[in-house]
């Protein structure tokens, strides 16, 4: 199991200073990859209808690409994931131009998680439908597939057309994980026949565990083998209290989760106390994986008469 940690985007603040000590400190604790939501635009909340989502125009949200860019920079080790870009809202070859950049500045650390998002006010601002989100991301999986690992690419799509070009320099991974996010009935068989692994949003573990077994299913019925599809769960310590985290993991551990991070927002914390849960809950992840491995070699070893 990989552990990561959820780049505290709405609390940190637009110091650059503090987003450098935060990624280079999480590294130094030895977590395995940072993972950054996106919103490009955040709507009025007083504009008429009304606005009662999550995020509004003063929610701060750094851009994934040009932070992961940064950070390629100032560290060595630890992965990035966007966990979600909002893919059918961007332009396709210019997402496959940016990861590629990413993945090559960071020596091919780069996971690149995709959703189809909630904010019809992003697409509007974006110039993109909202309405054909889900078949269009469809599309935009093969192409980047296509941008990432073939020299010239000829592409005639719905959405998208490439005559007979390509991108330059190319990613180190070719091509880069796709990972998707969500989890209706449609975007589960979309990632059976297109990604990489999975990310949930919050869901409670058996509504979660049951879904994995649905999309596991799936998967299998697309001819591919589910012991490779990743998945990758958040802990939100403003729903799971700090008690709660060594049952919570060793559930995840038993349906087989390959990634868990921990999402330390909208907790009120500084960006000290950030950094003193991220130190806390990798020592409570690693006690419950060396004890699960623990019990796992002494139920494989044949017990002595």
């Amino acid at each position: 199991m990989k552990l990561g940690v959820v780049f505290p985007q709405t609390e940190i603040g637009a110091d650059a200073a503090a987003v450098r000590r935060y990624a280079t400190a999480v590294e130094a604790m030895g977590y395995d990859y940072l993972l950054a939501f996106e919103h490009v635009v955040g709507a009025n909340p007083e504009r008429p209808g009304p606005w009662q989502r999550g995020y509004n125009v003063h929610s701060m949200f750094h851009e994934p690409m040009v932070l992961f860019g940064y950070l390629a920079g100032l560290t060595s080790r630890v992965e990035f994931a966007t966990g979600i870009l909002i893919l059918p809202q961007r332009q396709t070859v210019l997402v496959a131009k940016q990861a590629a950049e990413v993945d090559l500045l960071s020596g091919g650390r780069l996971r690149l998680g995709v959703g189809v998002g909630w904010n019809s006010a992003e697409y509007v601002a974006l110039g993109q439908s909202f309405e054909t989100r889900g078949r269009r991301q469809a599309e935009q999986v093969v192409l980047l597939r296509k941008l990432w690992t073939e020299r010239l690419v000829d592409f005639e799509g719905r959405y998208d057309h490439v005559p007979d070009a390509g991108i330059y320099p190319q990613p180190i991974q070719r091509p880069i994980p796709v990972w998707f996010g969500g989890g209706s009935d449609a975007t589960l068989r979309r990632m059976a026949r297109l990604g990489d692994g999975w990310m949930p949003n919050y869901l409670p573990l058996d509504e979660m565990a049951e879904r994995l077994r649905v999309l596991r299913g799936l998967i299998v019925d697309a001819g591919r083998n589910p012991g490779t599809f990743g998945v990758d769960v958040r802990i939100d310590t403003s729903r799971t209290g700090e008690a709660e985290w060594p049952v919570t993991l060793e559930r995840l551990a038993d349906v087989g989760i390959t990634h868990v991070c921990v999402n330390t927002m909208n907790s009120g914390l500084s960006l000290d106390e950030h950094l003193d849960a991220a130190v806390r809950f990798r020592e409570t992840a690693l006690r419950v994986i060396g004890a699960a491995a623990a019990s796992a070699t002494r139920l494989a070893t044949p017990t002595e008469l």
